[in-house]
This record gives structure tokens, C-alpha cells and sequence, in this order.
């Protein structure tokens, strides 16, 4: 379907009454309200307002596809209500002795208690149990869980690095389900507005999308580390599509970890956390940080880096200006003053989950307490020149982009007041570092669309959360409609 007429739309914050006409793909003409002539498909926007399509520039998508069947344990405030919440949900909900239980969501940062393999033996005796942090760099694992990937360890707890091997040891739903979960997942975030999302997932993505066809949103298949030697010998490069994809599925940027996570204390920083000498955990020593950014650049991938402390995030930029290519750095967390100017002079891109700031406000507060007013610092990127592209980093927080602008612009999600108020950023700002970057609705863009049933831009930040999308249209292809 080539020919799509949006009736009676708003294009633009604050724009006047208007017809959108589509064709192959392309915004071809914005005119009053009433125009005539055919169209295989008509939408009426009811007043909406016509924006660009969502990006999520940050998800892991069959696992937020897989934490929509999850166990929820973001409520837990200990070890011990972590486990209630588990066997309040298998008396409700019981699932077979022999399968594998699963839980996600739980946040320790701040527990006065710790995860261990002896109370998930004790309250589901010979069960195995993988439970999955918020943030997905820490796996609390039963002794039989444990077992069932031949494993011993002397907590359950794993992190990091043993935390990713262990995920991709346990065992998951066939292929032809997952995919379908996948879809799934993907036809609700269009229902969110979302035209894009960039892949993270830590696998073989190029693979997984070329089998699942075209899918409801563009994709970007982004590299994992180990797969850089696959990914030279196929020849793909950022930026390339993938045949068989209708134009919709390419080749992302290229991933690398610098260090761990705030609420397992890994991040990388200057200064050591509380109560101890660590700093966090260096998870890529610089030389071979620079070695990998260098080879994948030289073969046409552009590096994505993962850093959230402030010293993993000065390793980040050094290699950068080593290497002198663009890209991207994912999180940013807590940056060194000296370091944000360079977001911009370097071409990098901060990649940040707003998302994140009020679920990480506490625990910051704890762990990184007297720096963090350089924490989650998006006025001060911006306003430094930085591009600023936002993601939710699912299912670290859920795939909504709403969610984000929403905590972008308030620095809340609560009835708290704001946390440092001063790296809050305007609305127009947010919605375009949720949208790729366009601001805009105009004659000749690529028709990658939705359309809200008011203006955000009027509205409160709960509000935004709760704005409904009346229609979304990805390539000229309505995706979405209500």
C-alpha cells in the first residue's frame, strides 16, 4: 500500500489543521484541511498532532520481549520480599517442578540484605531459579539452576561478564516462540509511536532478523563484541541493509563494554564507593578497548561503547580521539566536568535511558554521593553541543519513550521533587533526541509518522506518560491505529 492520506491532523507542535498526503514512502504534500483525490488508504487523525516516529536507541529485544512473561520483582525492597514476591506469584500462577523459574526487575543497590543461592533453596527447595537485576548485569541463581548449566559458585550471585555467559547458558523458548514474542513486543512499542529500534540484544542480531522478515519497526542489528570476526567475513558494515528486509532491517554499530553497572557498584569511577576502595570494575583494559574500536572501524563499524561511571567514561573519549572515528557512547551516567565538551569536539553520541535517572536517583545517591550533580547530565550535554539520543535500555526500564521524555524534562516519576532540576532539558529537545533527531513534519521526509491524540508539548510529564497514540505509520505503512 502506496498511497496513504492522513485527515485532519496537526503536523508539528502547536501546527494548524491539515491533510498529509503519502506516497511511496514519502511525505508528498501538506495542505488544508478537505483536499480531494484518491487514496488506498485514508487515517483521520480526529485533530491529533503529527509528529516523526519514536526511536528507542537502546533495547535488548528478545529480552524485553521474554521480561513481558517474567516474574516482576521491582517491587522487592530485600532479598527476603524479593523471594515473597516469587512464591506469591507461583501460588497464583503454578508452573511445572521441572521448569525453569524466572524472575526480573529487582533493583539490590540499596537491600540490607544480599541475593544468595541459599534462600532461593530454601524457599523452593531442588527448584531452579534464574532471577535477573534491573539493570541485567547481575544473575541470582539457584544451586539447581546453577547445576542445570554445570556451573558451582559460591553465592549464585554472578556478575558482569559470568552474569551474560550464564544468560546465554540457560535454556529458552524455541526459536518459532520467541519470535513470536518478539513480534509481539515490537507491535506494542508501534503502539507507542515508535518507527525504530537499535537491537542490543547480545547475540547474533543479523542472524535472529534476517530469519524474522520485515519486521513493524525499522532495526538496527547492532554487533556484539565476539562476533566482530563474523561480522568482517560477511562483509557488513553500519549502515547496510539486510536483504529480504524491505528496506527495514540494517546493520548496527558495533558494541563494547568498558565497565559494569551503578546498582552492582561495577561502574567505573575516579573515586572508590563507599565503605570500600573499589572503584567499579574495568571489564576492557584500554589498549585492547582502542585495538577492537580500531579493527571495527577500519571494516566500516562504528564503535558503541558502554560506559557509566565517570572514569570508564574518560577510557571511552581517550579511545575515541585514539582511534578518530565517530560513535557512540551508551549510558554516560556520571561524567568528569572536564568530559562533557568532549562529547561534541569527538563526534560521539550520547546515548542516555532518561528512564533510568529516577529509578537510579537513590542508589546515586548513595553510592555516588557528593558527584551527582554530574550524574545523568543531559542540560549539560546538550547545552555543550553533544547530540543527546534516547533509549530505555528494555527491559532495564520498559519500552516506552514517553517514559523517557517524560523523566527528561521533569528529572521525576513520583511525587518527589525533581533531582537536580538544573539537567532538566526542554520538551522540543527531548522529543527530538526520541525521534532520530527530527523536529519536525515536512514535505519530502521519509514517512515514518505517528500521531498523538493532543499536542505533548502542552502536557503534564504523567500525562505524557499516559498519551495516547491514535496512529503510527512506518514507511507509509500504517503499523498502528486506534
Amino acid at each position: 500500500m502506496d498511497d496513504l492520506l492522513l485527515r485532519r491532523v496537526r503536523p508539528g507542535l502547536g501546527g494548524d489543521l491539515a491533510d498529509v498526503r503519502v506516497n511511496d514512502g514519502r511525505i508528498t504534500s501538506i495542505t488544508e484541511p478537505g483536499s480531494t483525490g484518491f487514496a488506498a488508504r485514508v487515517v483521520d487523525g480526529h485533530g491529533g498532532t503529527l509528529l516523526p516516529g519514536l526511536v528507542d536507541a537502546h533495547v535488548h529485544v528478545v529480552q524485553w520481549a521474554t521480561f513481558r512473561r517474567r516474574i516482576p520483582l521491582d517491587a522487592a525492597r530485600s532479598a527476603g520480599e524479593a523471594i515473597e514476591l516469587l512464591l506469591a506469584h507461583l501460588l497464583a500462577t503454578p508452573a511445572p517442578q521441572t521448569e525453569l523459574v524466572v524472575g526480573a526487575g529487582f533493583r539490590d543497590g540499596l537491600w540490607p540484605d544480599k541475593p544468595h543461592k541459599d534462600l532461593l533453596q530454601r524457599a523452593l527447595p531442588g527448584r531452579a531459579v534464574a532471577l535477573f537485576s534491573a539493570d541485567l548485569h547481575t544473575l541470582w541463581l539457584s544451586p539447581a539452576a546453577l547445576k542445570l548449566i554445570g556451573r558451582d559458585h559460591p553465592t549464585g550471585v554472578l556478575l558482569e561478564g559470568d552474569c551474560m555467559s550464564a544468560t546465554a547458558q540457560l535454556p529458552t523458548a524455541a526459536i518459532d516462540v520467541q519470535d513470536r514474542w518478539v513480534a509481539e513486543a515490537v507491535s506494542a512499542a508501534a503502539a507507542r509511536g515508535v518507527t525504530q529500534i537499535v537491537d542490543y540484544e547480545y547475540a547474533d542480531t543479523v542472524a535472529d532478523w534476517t530469519r524474522r522478515g520485515a519486521p513493524a519497526a525499522r532495526i538496527s542489528c547492532v554487533i556484539a563484541k565476539h562476533l566482530l570476526d563474523q561480522t568482517i567475513e560477511r562483509g557488513h558494515r553500519t549502515g547496510d541493509v539486510l536483504p529480504g528486509s524491505g528496506g527495514l532491517v540494517t546493520v548496527g554499530p558495533y558494541k563494547l563494554f568498558v565497565d559494569g553497572s551503578l546498582n552492582t557498584r561495577t561502574a567505573y569511577c575516579h573515586d572508590p564507593y563507599p565503605g570500600g576502595d573499589s572503584p567499579g570494575s574495568l571489564e576492557l583494559p584500554p589498549d585492547e578497548l582502542i585495538r577492537l574500536m580500531r579493527r571495527a572501524f577500519d571494516h566500516g563499524l562504528l564503535p558503541a561503547v558502554h560506559a557509566i561511571g565517570d572514569r570508564a567514561n574518560t577510557i571511552a573519549l581517550d579511545a575515541f580521539e585514539e582511534v578518530g572515528c565517530p560513535g557512540r557512547i551508551e549510558h554516560a551516567q556520571l561524567l568528569s566536568p572536564a568530559d562533557v565538551p568532549r562529547f561534541a569536539s569527538l563526534g560521539v553520541i550520547a546515548a542516555v535511558q532518561p528512564s533510568h535517572q529516577p529509578d537510579d536517583r537513590d542508589v546515586a545517591d548513595r553510592h555516588w554521593h557528593g558527584r551527582t550533580s554530574r550524574a545523568f547530565p543531559y542540560r549539560s550535554l546538550l547545552e555543550s553541543g553533544a547530540r543527546l539520543e534516547f533509549g530505555s535500555d528494555a527491559p532495564v526500564a520498559p519500552l516506552d519513550p514517553w517514559d523517557g521524555i517524560a523523566s527528561a524534562i521533569s528529572r521525576t516519576d513520583d511525587d518527589r521533587p525533581p533531582w537536580h532540576p538544573e539537567q532538566a532539558i526542554p520538551f522540543a529537545d527531548a522529543l527530538a533526541a526520541s525521534s532520530g533527531g527530527r523536529r519536525e513534519v515536512a514535505v519530502g521526509d521519509v514517512a515514518d509518522l505517528m500521531v498523538t491524540a493532543a499536542d505533548p508539548s502542552v502536557l503534564s510529564p504523567a500525562d505524557l506518560r499516559a498519551l495516547p497514540v491514535t496512529a503510527t505509520i512506518l514507511d507509509g505503512h500504517v503499523t498502528h491505529q486506534v
